[in-house]
Parts: C-alpha cells; structure tokens; sequence
C-alpha cells in the first residue's frame, strides 16, 4: 500500500486536533484537503491571525500553528521525535498517522491557543 492511501486519514486526525478550536475561532477553510482557523483581529497587527490549519498534498500532509512561530518559546520541550517532522518555524510534515506525535501535538496546540488567550487575541 502506497504511504499516500494513508494521507486522507492523516489529515481527519490532524484536523481533529485543530476542531476543538473551532468555536472559539473562525473556520476559513473546511474542505477534504484543507482545514484552517483563524483568530479574531488583532489591532497590534491590524488583521486576523492566522491561528492553524492542516492541509493535505500530494507528498504529505501538512500541520501548522502560528503561535509557534509568534511565541518560538512554545517550542521548548518538544520532542527529538516531533521536531524530526517539523519544516520551518511554524509547519509539521506527516506521511503516516504517528498517535503518540499526534497526542504531543494535540497539547501543543492546547498551549498556543492559551498563549493566544492570554495575549488577548482570541475570541
């Protein structure tokens, strides 16, 4: 079985990480290949932030959360195993469902949406 057959159910677990979210934050994006929440707007920047989202494509399937890239200190104490995955400051690549990857990220989340709390930038 070619590892993209798996890519689908991937992206339901990474988006099930991201949904919990969703009524604390707008949903711009809900499709088959890519889901996406953003936050309220921010007069420091002068928009909506862009919060997270999980995007599949052809050579894998993409996590990310702008938080971390916002607060890089939410990064600290990340797994060797997770950062293995990560693809620039704020973005996680995964060709396989990994449940204990995705528990850790799952909590990461959870802390950058209380770091968006406390920074008063959602809803």
């Amino acid at each position: 079985m070619s590892p993209q057959t798996d890519f689908p159910l991937v992206f339901d677990h990474l988006k099930d990480i991201l949904e919990p979210f969703a009524p604390k934050l707008t949903v711009t994006t809900d499709t088959s290949s890519a889901y996406s929440l953003d936050g309220p707007y921010s007069e420091k920047w002068k928009k909506e932030l862009f919060f997270g989202s999980t995007q599949l494509k052809k050579n894998y399937v993409s996590f990310y959360l702008m938080p971390m890239y916002m607060y890089p200190d939410l990064l600290k104490g990340i797994s060797p195993e997770l950062k293995k995955h990560m693809q620039g400051k704020s973005c996680f690549n995964f060709k396989k469902v990994e449940p204990e990857l995705f528990q850790e990220l799952a909590k990461l989340a959870e802390k950058s949406y209380a770091r968006f709390q406390k920074e008063e930038l959602s809803k």
